[in-house]
């Protein structure tokens, strides 16, 4: 953000419900009743359903397995509530009649925070075995319940476009269709996780009907650099929710201060191979690995995306990414510059964009017609954009701001909005004390701003 300081599931079964062909049922089955191996019956966390919750002995092997009914053979969706106040990993291998596929389950932030995480798998009619085991001495997860039910036959953004590409200077869909794609980024990861959970990314998906949410990690002001592993099980855990969901997912790595992308050259490097190696059979991502350079030029921005496209490249060939631009990603405008330096010098790379950011009550029709130009010549895409001034507070310019949104619809250009949030700056779209409980859908506890976006990200899209 152009300033110092800005500052899974009964998911996917409620998000086939709003958006989707009518799904049967979901059958919820609790973990407490299942058959349970080196592991106990507790209640000692809140937040669960039924009458506890599972906890795994802190062994290899342990395992909670369910026996799940289907009607009729068929694809069927499981949905696993967790909780994990741990920042490792606790990986389970799910086996489903003893076809067996592994799973991530990454750290919750807290023991009484709940998250979930779907797969999509066969079932028999009648009765099935699940057993969820874990693979490493730490065990798996606290386990809460499972949730059957059958996917959606279409209707998410994901089901509608598949893997994303770059044609041209528009992005497309699997089926070299052009698409505008509209949504939300989260604000930092360090402040306002509490903001992104199992009801606002629900009501996110569905009730908002947002196609993608930006999942924007800082690396300083406390954020990745101070604690990696925490940071990036973040990301792993929302990249899954967005999933489970049917949103694509833009991992934006935060640099802000200092503005040198390069200075975290080697943090990203780090960041982006796990990242990329572990969600590389997705086809809902993309990868913002500079959020916004500020104080360098062009080509120093240009040269840390030689360096670090590559170590993407070399675990996922297939996802976009998105490179910020001179002066907090304004395409140079913000230091008297234009978007000539990067057509001229544009990034020796394929399925690239680039990323413009504006704040409406800040950013005139000299940015706007930047943005224009540049976008008949080059990839873009507004990562990031309020109604309001360069800090993320302050009125709201919505006429400045619809004219923005009719030149992206006119063009093609995908957007996100900051932001997700209940911080008390006007740019946030919840009223202070929305998060954690909510209500997150409609518009009781919306500020003018988040009223104003959540109409535009509803309106129908052209997939």
């Amino acid at each position: 953000m152009h300033r110092s300081l800005r500052l899974a599931t009964l998911a996917a079964l409620v998000f086939a419900s709003l958006h989707a062909a009518p799904a049967r049922a979901a059958t919820t089955y609790e973990a407490e009743n299942a058959t349970i191996s080196q592991g106990a019956v507790e209640s000692n966390h809140a937040g669960y359903s039924g009458t506890g919750f599972v906890n795994y002995a802190n062994a290899t092997g342990s395992y909670v397995e369910f026996t799940v009914d289907a009607a009729t053979a068929g694809t069927a969706t499981l949905t696993f509530r967790y909780a994990n106040g741990t920042t490792t990993n606790r990986p389970m291998a799910i086996a489903v009649n003893g076809a067996t596929t592994n799973r991530d389950f990454p750290g919750t932030g807290a023991w009484a925070t709940w998250q979930e995480t779907s797969l999509t798998t066969t079932l028999n009619a009648g009765a099935n075995t699940v057993r969820a085991t874990a693979t490493t001495a730490n065990g798996g997860p606290n386990l809460d319940r499972l949730v059957l039910g059958t996917p959606s036959t279409g209707g998410t953004p994901v089901q509608a476009n598949g893997q994303l590409r770059v044609c041209g200077v528009k992005l497309c869909n699997e089926h070299g269709k052009q698409i505008q794609l509209r949504g939300m980024s989260s604000h930092g990861l360090q402040w306002y996780y509490q903001c992104l959970n199992t009801a606002s990314l629900d009501a996110l998906a569905g009730d908002w009907k947002a196609d993608v949410l930006r999942i924007s990690m800082y690396i300083q002001e406390d954020g990745y650099e101070t604690n990696p592993r925490l940071f990036t099980d973040r990301v792993h855990n929302l990249i899954e929710q967005a999933t489970a969901r049917g949103m694509y997912a833009i991992i934006d790595w935060h640099m802000l201060t200092p503005g040198d992308p390069n200075y975290n050259l080697s943090r990203a490097r780090t960041f982006f191979t796990e990242i990329a190696q572990r969600h590389n059979g997705k086809n809902n991502l993309l990868y913002e690995i500079a959020n916004e350079p500020n104080g360098v030029s062009w080509s120093t921005i240009r040269n840390y995306a030689h360096q670090l496209i590559p170590v993407i490249r070399q675990y996922d060939a297939d996802t976009p990414i998105l490179i910020g631009t001179r002066a907090w990603s304004s395409l140079g405008v913000s230091d008297g510059a234009t978007e000539t330096e990067v057509i001229n010098n544009p990034v020796n790379a394929t399925n690239i964009m680039y990323t413009f950011h504006f704040y409406a009550a800040s950013h005139g029709t000299e940015y706007l017609n930047a943005l224009s130009r540049a976008a008949d010549r080059i990839p873009m895409f507004v990562t990031e954009f309020g109604t309001q001034t360069a800090s993320g507070d302050g009125s709201n310019n919505f006429t400045r701001a619809q004219q923005y949104l009719d030149l992206m619809a006119q063009k093609k250009i995908s957007w996100v909005n900051w932001n997700f949030s209940d911080d008390f700056r006007s740019g946030a779209v919840f009223t202070e004390g929305t998060c954690p409980s909510g209500p997150f859908a409609g518009t009781s506890r919306l500020k003018p701003a988040g009223v104003w976006v959540r109409d535009r990200i509803r309106t129908a899209d052209d997939f």
